[in-house]
């Protein structure tokens, strides 16, 4: 039994150690990539604390020793999954911010985007939750929540900016105060939607045309 045990050991240091030195190639990454996202629905179910790479490869067509190749842990490859889906949400704004040509289609069309994921992928924005509030205690998590944070903070400021471009009027907040305030206004809504509670989508579709022109003030002229 100890030989084995070591003899496993030594063949996942290995195995590691190779992975290594392939990061950075296309053919490595983009197998990271297929596997984050086979691992995403099983850690949106399961949560942060409660998923093992083992449950991730019995959901998944990989085997327990390819996800140990690609990932070193658990936190690695939870991290990398996150930070693989918040990127390709941040950018579902893009279209609204590029093509809107007035302040209310682009509030029209931040607040349908925002209830689509709400409504389609709870299950990826109460991971993103519970990997943020475990970057609390795990010194480890914190550097990739804060670019994680930082991306989602730039994306929300995009969206205010261009309001206030189309609208002729001036952000009265920084950056990161209106991120904070659409951030706490989407998180509540997520905990009342995953609860069942009627108008939990009614409510934030209220909110959010509220307050993005409550986020901005006309431009003030000085007189001639």
């Amino acid at each position: 039994m100890e030989c084995g045990y070591y003899q496993d050991v030594a063949t996942t240091q290995a195995v590691q150690k190779s992975a290594r030195s392939r990061r950075g190639t296309g053919t490595y990454d983009e197998r990271r990539i297929k596997l984050a996202e086979s691992a995403l629905r099983t850690l949106g179910e399961l949560g942060y604390a409660r998923t093992s790479l083992r449950d991730i490869a019995a959901n998944s067509e990989f085997s327990h020793g390819v996800v140990h190749y690609y990932f070193r842990d658990k936190t690695e490859l939870i991290v990398f999954c996150v930070r693989h889906y918040k990127t390709q949400c941040m950018h579902r704004y893009d279209s609204v911010v590029e093509e809107s040509t007035s302040s209310d289609g682009l509030l029209t069309g931040f607040a349908d985007k925002l209830v689509q994921t709400l409504t389609e992928e709870p299950s990826m924005h109460r991971l993103w939750y519970d990997l943020r509030s475990q970057s609390m205690f795990q010194e480890e998590l914190r550097d990739d929540v804060h670019d994680i944070d930082q991306g989602l903070e730039d994306m929300i400021w995009r969206v205010v900016s261009r309001y206030a471009e189309l609208s002729s009027t001036s952000p009265m907040v920084e950056s990161r105060a209106a991120y904070s305030m659409f951030d706490g206004i989407f998180e509540s809504t997520l905990r009342d939607f995953l609860a069942d509670r009627p108008g939990a989508v009614d409510w934030i579709r209220t909110q959010v045309m509220t307050l993005l022109p409550g986020l901005c003030a006309p431009v003030e002229t000085t007189p001639r």
